[in-house]
């Protein structure tokens, strides 16, 4: 089920408090991008693989510590351990959107069986969402999946924001669990299910479309075995096959996951278009990001998410070039770019930056 709310605008806000969303775009720094990272584009197989699955036997062995330890506050520590490493896990998924298929032979499938359908995040739930994301066109407006423009909206957004995302694994076990299998004899709910709840979204107004081709038939089996889980993990925790306290802690490691994962999305973007469509320079200066000497980045926002900003520049990048491309468009480009506006240094100077403009649009509007 997708983590979503409905989240009121704030309409009246000046137009000179807007984003820079009429930004045109600086064809030096499109250039130089282009230019200076073409030897970057193909992944590298050691990588993905390497850092998936030792982040994943990370997180699964930290999780069962967590079950079996004592006391309280060890177990809370052990379980910090798997929220990081399975959050890092998990944002492979956002690899698989933008790579091509095969390029890392097995690793869309191995990823959905080791990661996707435990904790209920298959890669379909993201795909073909992420890329509407991406598209010039769409990016910043109504159709945008994974836009709002929390910057400006009412100060009571952005808990809401949050909290959503900490129930989300509960969501996520009624959808596969109960509403994917009652959909299969309801064609009416069946359209619901597909349409406002197979999505990793945060636009409540955004509507899938009834998959086709061959994304249909990945949909088909990824759902189907995240619905047998969730089912099972039901059924094992009802009958007392499960412990509640397992159980338990599995749901808050989940939870922990997507709470952290949603703190991040917070400061991905400056989140503060209006709706009009963005240049691609715009696009660039309202999203983030966060390159070294800072160093808690890597927790909090891994698997390359830590230059998301540059990551809308060039989509089609692998994760582990995104820091070399960097640096050499910092050498490249002069001071004046507005490629260097980009970055931030800290998630605390960013959460305030966002919980401020809201105040600020809050006071205008009234």
């Amino acid at each position: 089920m997708n983590s979503t709310a409905t989240l009121e605008r704030t309409n009246d806000v000046a137009p000179a408090q807007r984003a820079p969303a009429r930004a045109k775009d600086d064809a030096a720094m499109l250039k130089a991008a282009a230019n200076l990272t073409r030897d970057l584009n193909v992944p590298k197989s050691a990588i993905y693989w390497t850092d998936m699955l030792g982040s994943a036997l990370l997180g699964y062995a930290a999780m069962a510590a967590a079950m079996l330890v004592h006391p309280a506050w060890l177990a809370a520590g052990v379980g910090l351990v798997a929220v990081l490493a399975l959050y890092r896990a998990g944002s492979f998924i956002h690899e698989l959107t933008h790579i091509k298929k095969g390029s890392v032979k097995g690793f869309r499938f191995a990823w959905n069986l080791l990661v996707g359908v435990p904790l209920l995040i298959p890669s379909f739930m993201y795909e073909g969402v992420h890329n509407q994301h991406h598209a010039k066109r769409y990016y910043g407006t109504a159709d945008d999946p994974e836009y709002l423009p929390l910057a400006l909206m009412h100060p009571w957004t952005l808990p809401v924001f949050l909290i959503a995302a900490a129930l989300a694994p509960i969501g996520m076990l009624i959808r596969f669990g109960i509403l994917a299998p009652l959909s299969l004899v309801s064609r009416r709910l069946r359209a619901v299910v597909v349409g406002r709840y197979s999505g990793l979204q945060i636009n409540p107004r955004f509507v899938r479309p009834k998959p086709e081709g061959e994304f249909a038939r990945d949909w088909a089996w990824q759902e189907t075995a995240a619905s047998l889980w969730a089912i099972a993990l039901i059924a094992m925790v009802a009958t007392g096959v499960i412990p509640l306290r397992a159980f338990l802690i599995f749901l808050g490691v989940c939870s922990g996951v997507m709470f952290l994962n949603q703190v991040r999305t917070l400061v991905a973007h400056l989140w503060e278009n209006d709706g009009e469509p963005m240049s691609v320079t715009a696009q660039f200066l309202d999203s983030v990001n966060v390159p070294p000497p800072g160093t808690l980045p890597a927790l909090w926002a891994p698997v390359g998410l830590r230059y998301h900003a540059l990551h809308h520049l060039l989509p089609g990048l692998p994760y582990h070039a995104l820091g070399e491309a960097h640096r050499r468009l910092c050498k490249e480009l002069e001071s004046e770019s507005p490629y260097h506006a980009s970055t931030h240094r800290h998630l605390s100077a960013l959460v305030a930056r966002l919980a401020r403009s809201t105040l600020t649009k809050r006071r205008i509007s009234a």
